[in-house]
Order: structure tokens, then C-alpha cells, then sequence
């Protein structure tokens, strides 16, 4: 594993520098506590069942978690992006592999050091318990995503890409499509053809392959139910 061999070869931990009030934000301790990586295009950050030993944050760049099943295929889980934290895991294992979309830098910090300042910071435990609330959502709304039509799940993914990549009407998806079809559980035909169907009612504007411009949200919206 890269992340557990850099940082055993010498990568330190930074020392916490807490100050009162205890921390607000969750994320602030991985910054405080964490040691910087950085993973190149496609380098793996963790693999599936490997020890769970680290939490992860995005700080630049963007990171997917997912898994290769039996028959060959990959399914996403999901994609993590700048200010997001991943890794968090239920057992000792990580239940997903997870690599690098684009050129990213990341934020470790190990996993038993954030159990232990939770034990004594009230603050840091309740952030701790809200990250977990929220990855436990992003499961079951990934979950309710696909079993809907081909057409819903790529419009609720382009929804939630411009909520999470706020920049206007416009979206420059880091991830490609054969990515986007891996995480929305379709072909990249089909993906591609949504798109292309999206695009001719005028929904979503095509200006590259990877820019999605939104021209109606609402009509969107509606597919997204």
C-alpha cells in the first residue's frame, strides 16, 4: 500500500496545535495532525481489505473509491473531492480500493489518533459521529440512484457535480465517462447517449468532453424526481 509505505519510510505526522474553543469542524483536525501526499493520475491511495489504519483528506485533485466484482466489472462508490474525507470504515478493512482521478494531494492522518483525541475532545467526537452520519447517507442515496432510469441517475449525477463543483451553469467534470458510467451502475454507450439525448432536448449544453454547461435545471430536476 503507497500510503502506509511512505508514511512508515519516514513521512511525520505534524503535531497537533489545538487551541479553545475545541474544534468546530471535523476536517480542521486532519489539517492540524495530517501529513501531506501527493498520488499522480491513477496511483492507488489504499487497496480493498487492506488494513484500514488511515482517514484521508482531499485537498486538491479528485479521488474514487471502488471495487472489481466478480464478473470483471467496476463499480464506483463514490467520488471524493477537495475538503471531502474518505476512508472511513465500519471494521478494521477498507471494503473499497480507492486511486486518484487527477493529479491529487491528500491529508493522512492515522485512524487510532483520531479515536484517541475523540475519547477526550466532546467536539471531535461529535464531528467524528456527523462524517459518519453523512458517508452512511451518500451509501443509501447511491443505493436509491441505481435502481432509477438511465436518464434520471445521469441527470441527479450531473445535479449533484454542479452543487459540488459550483462554478454557474457550467461543470468541468474531473472523472470520465467510462468513470461516470462505472458509478451510475450503465454502459458508457448508454451514458453517452443520455448525454446526447439531454443535450438535443436542450437540457445540457456539450461545449468538450468533459464540460457540461446546465441550460435547464429544472427540466433536470424533474428527471431527477
Amino acid at each position: 500500500m503507497l500510503t502506509q509505505t511512505t508514511i512508515q519510510n519516514g513521512t511525520s505526522l505534524r503535531p497537533a496545535r489545538f487551541s479553545a474553543p475545541a474544534l468546530l469542524l471535523f476536517g480542521e483536525t486532519i489539517e492540524l495532525m495530517g501529513a501531506s501526499m501527493s498520488f499522480g493520475r491513477n496511483a492507488e491511495v489504499y487497496g480493498e481489505d487492506e488494513p484500514a489504519d488511515y482517514l484521508y483528506k482531499v485537498v486538491s485533485g479528485t479521488v474514487r473509491t471502488y471495487k472489481v466484482l466478480a464478473d470483471g466489472r467496476r463499480q464506483i462508490g463514490a467520488f471524493y473531492m477537495p475538503g471531502d474525507i474518505f476512508g472511513l470504515e465500519s471494521s478494521d478493512q477498507h471494503t473499497f480500493s480507492a486511486e486518484a482521478v487527477t493529479e491529487s494531494k491528500v491529508l493522512v492522518i492515522k485512524r487510532s489518533t483520531i479515536a484517541a483525541l475523540a475519547e477526550r475532545d466532546i467536539d471531535v467526537a461529535r464531528q467524528l459521529w456527523i462524517l459518519t452520519g453523512r458517508e452512511l447517507r451518500r451509501v443509501q442515496d447511491h443505493i436509491l440512484l441505481l435502481i432509477k432510469t438511465a436518464q434520471e441517475r445521469v441527470a441527479a449525477f450531473l445535479l449533484e457535480m454542479a452543487e459540488r463543483l459550483p462554478a454557474g451553469d457550467r461543470v468541468e467534470l474531473p472523472m470520465s465517462r467510462q468513470d461516470i458510467a462505472d458509478y451510475l451502475g450503465l454502459t458508457i454507450e448508454t451514458v453517452s447517449r443520455t448525454f446526447t439525448h439531454l443535450e438535443n432536448t436542450a437540457a445540457i449544453g456539450l461545449p468538450s468532453s468533459r464540460g457540461i454547461v446546465l441550460r435547464n435545471r429544472n427540466a433536470l430536476g424533474r428527471l431527477n424526481g
